[in-house]
């Protein structure tokens, strides 16, 4: 590993296990891969802020694609923990124009469960459009589902944040970006931005695309599917330009609107700072969420087959569950992924929440495989930290 790569940092004492981990995780990468963010907070309090990379540092800001689903959720659940929306009211009691082509008995419940069946359009979305939630929204309010409402689920990768933040719109009379702003990142002072200031931009570095092994590619080739299937729909290769999601969220437009299912921007510690912030104190503030509202939004809605991964994919309501994923995990885990291998989670049983971000897009998409490594490094260290104190 070069010294350019080397990790550098802070961690808590009891932690040292998790930069070394974190050290050969970066060892391991091929040159130009290794810029990557680790950030951990226990109890409330930051006990890992590590990088280490050929360009990034601790403050560095990056696309975090669907991990931006996260902050999105979370603003609905206090919405819900308030009373402002009712999970078992149907979307269409918020957004009339919701309930055309049978979708008016869907409730919000089964909608943040990904049961609605409106993954995409037929046409497809331009990246103009895909960078506006009003646009996709207005789309999709008018379109067949690909299901019955409820009836199964799967992944609404690039529309569920603009499906759910115009039942908060309509509402409250407010964006799911401008509650976030206002509840969650400026009281906390997140660098986790939805909808980024033109003056941060010199903090972001683009996305890198993936970069496949041979062996790689022909595992990419081999799983490729229809433009018009389900799953094309989902990801917008249905139009007449399919989308190239790393230089959509390369994008000035993209970053500045921040669509509510993809467009976030931050740092691993933004990352880490908004789960802690939502199930334990922090600065001391109180946690967002009541024992309640964690437990609920946490809770397995939906298993089985994903009609879009074409894998088990558990969802809770917004967030994915993560018990079996990461199995290191206490039950009720709940937090979400981005597609260049981000990773965002609170572990409630634990206090933990923990946030990575990297450059390059990873093989094969969706959480970077060493978050498996990372997540047990810190589980370890948090579990001693606390069998320790418990001890003292």
């Amino acid at each position: 590993m070069s010294t350019k790569n080397a990790v550098q940092g802070t961690v808590a004492e009891g932690f040292e296990g998790v930069r070394e981990e974190f050290a050969a995780v970066l060892a391991e990468e091929r040159p130009g891969h290794a810029d990557a963010q680790l950030a951990v907070f226990a109890g409330g309090r930051q006990v890992v802020d590590l990088w280490g990379g050929d360009e990034i540092t601790g403050t560095t800001l990056t696309s975090v694609f669907s991990s931006t689903k996260g902050a999105a959720h979370l603003v609905v659940a206090l919405l819900v923990q308030e009373g402002v929306l009712d999970l078992d009211r149907e979307v269409a009691h918020y957004w009339p124009e919701f309930a055309a082509e049978g979708k008016g008995a869907l409730t919000l419940r089964d909608l943040l469960a990904h049961r609605a069946g409106v993954v995409g359009a037929d046409t497809g979305f331009s990246d103009e459009e895909l960078t506006d939630d009003r646009v996709i929204a207005e789309r999709l309010a008018a379109q067949k589902p690909y299901w019955r409402p409820g009836t199964a689920f799967g992944y609404h990768a690039l529309s569920i944040g603009a499906l759910t933040g115009e039942v908060v719109r309509r509402a409250t009379g407010r964006t799911i970006q401008e509650v976030f702003e206002e509840r969650v990142r400026a009281p906390y002072d997140l660098d986790f931005y939805l909808g980024l200031p033109e003056e941060l931009e010199p903090r972001v570095l683009d996305i890198l695309p993936m970069d496949p092994t041979p062996e790689q590619q022909a595992e990419l080739v081999a799983g490729a599917v229809s433009p018009q299937s389900v799953t094309g729909i989902a990801f917008n290769l249905s139009g007449e330009r399919p989308t190239d999601l790393v230089a959509l969220v390369n994008s000035r437009p993209t970053r500045a609107k921040s669509p509510a299912s993809f467009g976030g921007v931050a740092t691993a510690t933004g990352l880490a700072k908004m789960y802690a912030a939502a199930i334990s104190e922090v600065d001391g503030r109180a946690a967002l969420l009541k024992p309640d509202t964690i437990a609920e939004f946490g809770q397995i809605h939906s298993d089985g087959y994903d009609l879009v991964v074409r894998r088990r994919h558990p969802f809770g309501l917004g967030f994915e569950t993560y018990g079996d994923l990461y199995p290191f995990l206490g039950a009720g885990a709940f937090g979400h992924a981005g597609a260049a291998g981000s990773e965002a989670f609170a572990d409630p049983r634990s206090g933990v929440a923990y946030g990575y971000a990297r450059r390059r897009f990873a093989f094969p998409g969706g959480p970077a495989p060493e978050n498996v490594r990372l997540g047990a490094a810190v589980l370890r260290a948090a579990t001693a930290a606390a069998a320790a104190g418990s001890a003292g």
